[in-house]
């Protein structure tokens, strides 16, 4: 079965086509890294599958629905300046679970510090958001992800900027939630962890290059194609 499938996606920004005809298709339990130079559309497919941009034709499928994604940002586009504490960041995490008006309580507070354990980031529960460095927000947007027990994690460069420990331990969580049978989708960009790391790639320069098993698709030719072909479209 398949976590998400797209079908004849195209995206424009301004009459720019940002992605053009996109056929995807990544199965559940895969660990998928989306790979391709600046401006090739990895962040707008990011948001198409959480449905925060329309397209100009075609359309995403969900393994059950939307509800089941949880969503790690680019560190560069949240506001770090709003004043809340790394344990009340990942209880937002539980909101979608708990309803509009019910306010959480002593076992999200207790999940919630739990997520903030496996990250390393306990001893920071009550440390303001904007007082932490990049790899320790980093951690913190995580471990909100990880409180809300999704089935498909969506992370746009959760390892850009961090340091070799944060790296690692990033990975290592998303190799547990893999293991757990969830579907973990990655915008990378170190070319060189893809094979130690992910066992499926998304290879996208505004149109589709490849999509499949890492040993299959990760190739000289291919991404050659990705990071040097011409683009006709846009």
């Amino acid at each position: 079965m398949n976590a998400i499938e797209i079908k004849d996606l195209t995206v424009a920004y301004d009459s720019k086509p940002v992605l053009w005809d996109i056929e995807l298709k990544i199965p559940q339990s895969k660990l998928a890294a989306i790979i391709g130079p600046n401006g090739a559309g990895k962040t707008t497919l990011v948001k198409s599958l959480l449905g925060l941009v329309k397209p100009v034709m075609g359309q995403v499928e969900i393994m059950g629905n939307q509800q089941k994604i949880a969503y790690v940002p680019q560190t560069a586009s949240v506001d770090w300046d709003f004043p809340t504490t790394a344990l009340d960041v990942v209880m937002m995490g539980r909101y979608g679970h708990l309803g509009f008006f019910k306010r959480p309580g002593k076992k999200e507070k207790a999940l919630a510090g739990k997520c903030l354990e496996k990250v390393g980031m306990e001893a920071f529960a009550s440390r303001q958001i904007s007082q932490l460095s990049g790899g320790q927000q980093q951690r913190v947007f995580l471990a909100r992800a990880l409180a809300q027990d999704a089935e498909i994690y969506l992370l746009d460069e959760p390892l850009k900027g961090v340091d070799a420990k944060t790296e690692a331990v990033i990975m290592e969580l998303l190799k547990g939630l893999q293991r757990d049978g969830k579907t973990v989708i990655v915008v990378h960009h170190d070319l060189r962890t893809v094979e130690a790391n992910f066992d499926w790639v998304v290879l996208l320069n505004t149109q589709l290059v490849g999509n499949g098993p890492v040993k299959d698709i990760f190739t000289k030719e291919n991404l050659e194609q990705t990071y040097q072909m011409d683009r006709k479209v846009g």
